[in-house]
């Protein structure tokens, strides 16, 4: 039975809530408190907001580098204990120094905005799109089998490529994006560092054989023993080998190992 939280002292009457509110009124997408709520209602209202806030980048509305992280945690854990398959896209916006260099700042913040609302539009409501820091973006795109990754990562590239963004009136640029991505390798606990490295390594490829371009990292493999997989999954199986047997790869012989492909 789960603990009792302490009765709270807080006079609610004397909190200050002004910077509160006023952050809150600056984003546009979220909705004040109203002041007719209890007290007790109208601060979690506001602490609601702020913790949304908390996890928004403020220039593109996308996920910041904070909730970035905690998805990706989260789809690890999703992953090693169900085996569906996972995608990291790690994208950057081509020569966008050059863009600040010849428009100023202000247009490559408009540039910024263009590619987060198109980014969000090409990818399912299930999936992740964080501004990773810069002119970097990353999605992240659970229960993504190796054709849907690819075609979801050739439609983001064409996409950025076909758009015209309005940066002042009376003038449009376009701007391509390189783009990398790795799958997280199935029934094992990988880490953050790991499948981002390997995302990343991706990345830098797309960028160094002439950008505007996909390279995707080769879906990992786990091959287990029947042992392995009878310790494993065995409890699950009800009686049943066939379904031990569908779980991939026992290897031959019976040995464990691990194919990297």
């Amino acid at each position: 039975m789960a603990a009792k939280l302490p009765v709270s002292n807080v006079e609610f009457d004397k909190l200050r809530l002004d910077d509160a509110r006023a952050l809150l009124g600056r984003d546009t997408a979220l909705a004040l408190p109203p002041e007719a709520q209890s007290a007790t209602q109208y601060l979690q209202s506001v602490i609601d907001g702020l913790c949304e806030l908390s996890l928004k980048d403020p220039l593109t509305g996308l996920s910041n580098r904070r909730h970035f992280r905690a998805v990706l945690d989260r789809t690890i854990d999703m992953v090693a204990r169900s085996g569906d398959p996972a995608l990291l896209l790690m994208l950057d916006i081509d020569h966008f120094k050059k863009v600040n260099d010849t428009y100023g700042h202000p247009a490559g913040d408009t540039v910024l905005q263009a590619i987060a609302k198109a980014l969000a539009k090409c990818v399912r409501p299930m999936d992740t799109v964080a501004r990773y820091g810069g002119e970097e973006f990353a999605v992240i795109l659970p229960n993504c089998h190796a054709y849907f990754g690819g075609t979801i990562a050739e439609r983001i590239r064409q996409t950025m490529q076909d758009m015209p963004i309005a940066i002042a009136a009376g003038t449009e640029i376009s701007v391509t994006v390189s783009i990398g991505g790795a799958y997280a390798p199935e029934w094992v606990r990988s880490t953050a560092a790991l499948w981002t490295e390997r995302a990343d390594v991706q990345l830098y490829r797309a960028k160094s054989e002439g950008r505007n371009r996909v390279f995707l990292d080769t879906q990992q493999e786990i091959f287990v023993s029947a042992e392995e997989k009878n310790m494993l999954f065995g409890h699950l199986a009800l009686g049943d080998p066939a379904w031990i047997e569908g779980i991939p790869g026992e290897t031959p012989g019976g040995s464990a190992m691990q194919k990297v492909n």
